[in-house]
């Protein structure tokens, strides 16, 4: 029997390619975002313990951040190689099966780490980040494949929805898992002891459910889409490195645009503070907040990140009317100013009533400096149909600011701690802003 591909625009594959971000979104908030942090930051039992890896001895957080920090400088680099591939070659869904299972297998893995096999805990570690971001080349790939124009921001939109509902949902479980071990089977044992022990196995199993999740959901999607846009391609050299090329092509460009140059430049300073905060937030949290308990300092970090999660998404709707008011720039500067008290703020925060009141401001802000930061890059690119071409630039100039961003705030992390790591970033939202008030607040007709 052949299978028949729902034809473009079709309310069946416009659903079946959304419901891909209901499986991957699970990593992005259990992994990368709450129970990972929080288990990895119980594996040592002295606050100024130091972990053995590559043959230094460092601290913990600080082994987190250069991994981070490499594999998002391993993406910077596929990034371009694989949307040339992604562009030329028929099998994409090929390459993005593969990538989901070296995340999902990686999330798996994490149930097995420890520190007596730092690196092969490591390795799984940076497969499923490479696994995550790799898979969602094509994945963003795939948007014009399936969706005519006016159908791509409602079907984008549905994807990020169904995506929030599905991590939220998991999350749920597995806080219900982590807090209360009994009611899923785990032997709590009588000692306070035994009863960390349970939890500390919820945490190792929500690792293999969030690997699990995320292949299993995907097998609707993989089933409906279509292998890829027009024939097969061979890869040859010129394929391969044809993102290169296209990213020298735009950097020629941006010479002659001035205007484009100089929010580029803005958003490459303010977005590696701003994705380095995301990503090290509960890590600070678990470190340098007096939690009155290990119990409270769980509840209260899982808690802390739904906050976060359900106040971004009314902070990207009041940026929106924000900048419909006032403008892209003028917002985004107010946006930036935010962020940057936030910095100092942080690095007196001491009680969890604080850490929550920061969670609720990173929230409003977090949702609002992503979607408002793309859009205006949208709005200032010149008229052209070449637009993955600068949207690829746009993402590697992410990447590689998350890589310079997550360096600075391991070394400073490693010499003074991290509030002084946290403190330091204001300076790249203080020459954010400033690079900010450089660029007109219209595109220049």
């Amino acid at each position: 029997m052949i299978k028949t591909i729902p034809e473009k625009g079709s309310k069946k594959l416009l659903n079946a390619w959304a419901f891909y971000d209901w499986a991957n979104s699970v990593y992005a908030l259990t992994i990368a975002s709450s129970i990972f942090p929080i288990f990895y930051s119980a594996l040592f039992t002295t606050e100024n313990q130091l972990v053995r890896a590559f043959g230094f001895d460092m601290k913990p957080t600080v082994l987190i951040e250069i991994v981070t920090a490499f594999t998002f400088l391993v993406v910077a680099v596929l990034s371009p190689i694989l949307s040339g591939v992604a562009d030329y070659v028929g099998n994409k869904k090929t390459f993005m099966k593969f990538f989901c299972y070296i995340g999902g297998t990686g999330c798996i893995g994490l149930y097995w780490f420890s520190l007596d096999h730092i690196h092969l805990s490591v390795l799984f570690y940076f497969m499923g980040l490479i696994g995550y971001w790799g898979s969602l080349v094509f994945y963003n790939s795939y948007l014009p494949d399936i969706a005519f124009e006016d159908q791509q921001d409602s079907i984008s939109a549905k994807g990020f929805s169904m995506g929030y509902v599905g991590s939220v949902l998991l999350l749920l479980v597995n806080l219900a898992m982590v807090m209360n071990p009994q009611w899923f089977g785990f032997d709590v044992g009588a000692t306070e002891g035994e009863l960390n022990a349970a939890k500390f196995e919820a945490m190792k199993i929500s690792f293999i459910t969030v690997g699990l999740w995320w292949m299993l959901f995907s097998q609707y999607t993989f089933y409906v889409l279509p292998s890829g846009s027009g024939p097969t391609h061979k890869v040859t050299k010129d394929v391969v490195f044809n993102g290169f090329r296209e990213l020298r092509s735009v950097w020629r460009q941006l010479k002659g645009n001035v205007p484009l140059k100089r929010y580029l430049n803005a958003f490459f300073v303010f977005s590696m503070a701003v994705q380095t905060i995301m990503l090290m937030a509960v890590y600070f949290g678990e470190k340098e907040i007096s939690w009155a308990s290990d119990s409270e300092k769980t509840t209260g970090l899982i808690i802390s990140i739904l906050v976060i999660q359900l106040v971004a998404v009314a902070g990207a709707i009041i940026t929106s009317r924000a900048s419909a008011k006032f403008g892209n720039i003028k917002t985004l500067i107010f946006v930036n100013l935010i962020w940057l008290c936030l910095c100092f703020y942080a690095y007196f925060m001491k009680t969890p009533m604080q850490f929550y009141i920061a969670a609720g401001f990173v929230g409003l802000v977090m949702g609002g400096v992503q979607a408002l930061a793309r859009s205006t890059y949208s709005k200032y690119l010149p008229d052209t149909e070449d637009t993955t071409s600068y949207f690829s630039f746009y993402d590697v100039a992410e990447k590689i600011g998350i890589v310079i961003g997550m360096v600075i705030f391991a070394v400073v992390d490693h010499l003074s701690g991290m509030r002084y790591a946290i403190l330091f970033l204001f300076l790249f939202f203080l020459v954010g802003i400033l690079l900010l008030l450089r660029v007109p607040n219209k595109k220049p007709l």
